[in-house]
C-alpha cells in the first residue's frame, strides 16, 4: 500500500458526535442507514454490545475510488463487499460477494457471484455493478485512489492516463464476471480482495466523480450511519447483508485521533474500547502494565525502509550505497528506538512470505562492517567524508521515526565516512521533495495491499517504483514479469530470490525493519487478537464486547 497515508486534524481527543444508542437511523436503509425491521437480517447480526475503536489513521475518502490508505480501506472493508476476502489469520482468498474466482488461463479470471447479493438500500448486486465499480475506479483515477492496482485491465498510450481495455470485463449474465487481463498476472485474484475492488451500486454512485463520503452505501456487514470528517464514523449492522461476515455488534464507532497521546489517554475509559494504530513502543509497554487493559500483538508485515535517489550526485554512486548498507546497525535501531517491538529487515519481502530471502544479510552481514564500507569507497576512489542529505517526514511516522533517522545519521557520522545532514519536512512537502531530488536518502513505510511477495517488489523496483527514484534494471523488470506470469510456485520463488539478490547488490532501497500488528483492548473485548494479522485488515465485524 503506497505511503500516501496521511494526516488529518482533530480537536483535542476527539468528540463523540452522537451517543451509541442514538447514532444511526431507521429510513429503510437509504443513505447508508440500516433497516432494523428487515426480516432477512442474519440471526447473529448486532448481538454484541456496541463499542468504540480509536485510531490515528486518517480517512481520506470512504468512496472506494478515492482512497489508497489504511484508515480509509478499513472503513471500506466494513461497508462494502469485495469479490473475495482474506479471513483472519489466513493468506488465501475466500468467497465474499463471489462464490468463486478462478483462472481459466493465466490471463482470464472468471468470478461467480452469490445470487442473493444486495446493497443496504435493497438494490440487487449483480455482475453489472461489479463491472461498473471497476470501470468507475479506472475512469476517475483519483490521485488518492488505488486504480493502479487494476493495471492488468488497462493500457497506456504515450503520456495519457491508463484506460480500460475494450472487452476487459465481460458480464455474460447477472452472476458471472469475466476479467481478461492484458498480461499473465498471478496476483490478480489477490487484488480482488483489496478495497480497490469494492463493489458499489451503479444506481447510486456517480460514474465520473467521487461520492460524498457521508452518503456512501455498500453491501458489506455494516452501513455508514453517521460520518464527521476528521472526527468519527458510526457503523450500524447492515440488516440487508446476506454474506458470511455479519456484524456481531449492532453499532461500532470509529474515532479518529490526530495525536497518539490523546488516544493513549482515552483507551480504557468510556471513550475507547480498542486502540489500534498507532501507539509508540513506550506507550504500549506502559499500557501493558495497566489493570483492565491488554496489549495484543499479531504477526505484522509493516515495513520501514530507506530509498536512494539514484539521480543525485551522492545517490547515483553504487559504492556509496553499498557502503551505507554496510554501516547501518539495524539491531541498535530496533532495540534502542523501538524497544524490541520491531525486527531487523534484511530483505524487501517480510519473513513468512513465500519467496522471501535475506539477501542483504548474505551480502553485507547482520552487523555493521566498517572495513567493508571503507573498501567499497576506496576501491572506487570516492573521497570521504561523503556529503549526504537524509530525509524524514516527522508528521507522517511520528517521533520514533525522527529518533530512528537521527540514530541512523549518528551511525553514518561515527564511521567517519559521511557528512550527514538530516532534513525534516512536512509529509505533503516531503512527497514532492523526494521526487524532485531534495534528499539523497529518505524514509518511507509500507503496508501490503495483498499478501504476496510481488507487492513488496514490483511497486519499489520496476522503473523507479512509485517513488520514481531513478532506478531501473532490465533484468529485474524481466524477472518481475516472469514471477507474475508463473503458475508454478517454485518458479515464482526462484524469480523472487533472484530479484532480492540483485536488489541487495544494487541497493536502490535499503530495508530497515519489520513491525508487529499491535492493539490495546479492555478486558471486555473479544476477537481483537484474532484480526491482528499481516493483512492489517481490522475486521470490525468479528469483534465483540461483553454485555
Amino acid at each position: 500500500m503506497t505511503p500516501v497515508r496521511k494526516a488529518l486534524s482533530l480537536t483535542g481527543a476527539g468528540i463523540l458526535i452522537c451517543t451509541l444508542a442514538a447514532c444511526g437511523g431507521d429510513d429503510g436503509g437509504k443513505s447508508g442507514n440500516a433497516n432494523p425491521d428487515n426480516s432477512n437480517a442474519p440471526s447473529d447480526a448486532g448481538t454484541s454490545a456496541s463499542w468504540i475503536l480509536g485510531t490515528t489513521d486518517p480517512v481520506v475518502s470512504i468512496d472506494p475510488a478515492g482512497a489508497y490508505d489504511i484508515g480509509s480501506w478499513n472503513l471500506q472493508y466494513s461497508i462494502f463487499e469485495q469479490l473475495l476476502v482474506i479471513p483472519a489469520g489466513g493468506d488465501q482468498p475466500e468467497a465474499d460477494a463471489a462464490e468463486s474466482c478462478d483462472y481459466d488461463d493465466p490471463q482470464t479470471v472468471t468470478c461467480k457471484l452469490r445470487a442473493d447479493n444486495k446493497f443496504s438500500n435493497g438494490n440487487a448486486l449483480t455482475s453489472s455493478d461489479v463491472k461498473f465499480s471497476f470501470e468507475r475506479n479506472i475512469k476517475i483515477a483519483d490521485p488518492n485512489g488505488a486504480s493502479s492496482l487494476l493495471g492488468s485491465l488497462t493500457e497506456s498510450k504515450g503520456d495519457a492516463a491508463p484506460t480500460l481495455v475494450d472487452g476487459a470485463i465481460e458480464t455474460p449474465d447477472d452472476t458471472t464476471v469475466v476479467f481478461h487481463l492484458t498480461k499473465p498476472d498471478q496476483t490478480f485474484v489477490k487484488v480482488l480482495t483489496t478495497a480497490a475492488a469494492s463493489i458499489v451500486d451503479e444506481e447510486t454512485f456517480p460514474a465520473d466523480k467521487l461520492m460524498d463520503s457521508a452518503k456512501v452505501i455498500g453491501s458489506g456487514p455494516y452501513t455508514l450511519s453517521d460520518y464527521k470528517v476528521e472526527q468519527q464514523a458510526a457503523l450500524t449492522a447492515n440488516t440487508e447483508y446476506t454474506g458470511t461476515r455479519s456484524g456481531k455488534a449492532n453499532q461500532v464507532i470509529v474515532k479518529l485521533y490526530k495525536e497518539p497521546s490523546a488516544l493513549r489517554s482515552d483507551i480504557g475509559t468510556s471513550k475507547v474500547d480498542v486502540a489500534w494504530r498507532t501507539l509508540s513502543a513506550v506507550d504500549l509497554a506502559d499500557l501493558g502494565k495497566t489493570d483492565g487493559l491488554s496489549v495484543l500483538n499479531g504477526d505484522g508485515s509493516e515495513f520501514r525502509y530507506w530509498v536512494f535517489n539514484t539521480a543525485t550526485a551522492t545517490g547515483k554512486q553504487l559504492p556509496v550505497r553499498q557502503a551505507i548498507a554496510s554501516i547501518i546497525d539495524r539491531a541498535e535501531i530496533t532495540q534502542d528506538v523501538y524497544d524490541g517491538t520491531t525486527t531487523p529487515a534484511y530483505s524487501l519481502v517480510p519473513p513468512g512470505f513465500a519467496g522471501q530471502k535475506e539477501s542483504f544479510k548474505e551480502v553485507y552481514g547482520d552487523a555493521p562492517d566498517l572495513d567493508a564500507a571503507k573498501k567499497f569507497l576506496s576501491d572506487a576512489g570516492v573521497k570521504t567524508p561523503v556529503k549526504l542529505n537524509l530525509g524524514v517526514p516527522p508528521d507522517k511516522y511520528g517521533d520514533a521515526a525522527v529518533q530512528e533517522t537521527n540514530t541512523f545519521a549518528d551511525q553514518l557520522k561515527a564511521s567517519g565516512l559521511f557528512d550527514v545532514t538530516v532534513v525534516s519536512d512536512p509529509y505533503e512537502e516531503y512527497k514532492e521533495n523526494y521526487r524532485e531530488g531534495a534528499y539523497d536518502l529518505y524514509m518511507l513505510g509500507w503496508y501490503p495491499d495483498f499478501l504476496d511477495a510481488d507487492n513488496y517488489l514490483s511497486p519499489f523496483l520496476r522503473d523507479g517504483g512509485f517513488f520514481a527514484n531513478g532506478y531501473s534494471n532490465d533484468e529485474v523488470n524481466s524477472l518481475l514479469d516472469d514471477e507474475l506470469g508463473a503458475t508454478d510456485e517454485a518458479a515464482r520463488a526462484d524469480a523472487f530470490g533472484k530479484i532480492q539478490d540483485i536488489t541487495a547488490k544494487d541497493v536502490p532501497v535499503l530495508p530497515s525493519w519489520n513491525g508487529k500488528n499491535s492493539a490495546v483492548a479492555t478486558s471486555q473485548m473479544d476477537g481483537v487478537e484474532e484480526t491482528l494479522d499481516p493483512t492489517y485488515i481490522f475486521r470490525i465485524w468479528d469483534v465483540t464486547k461483553k454485555q
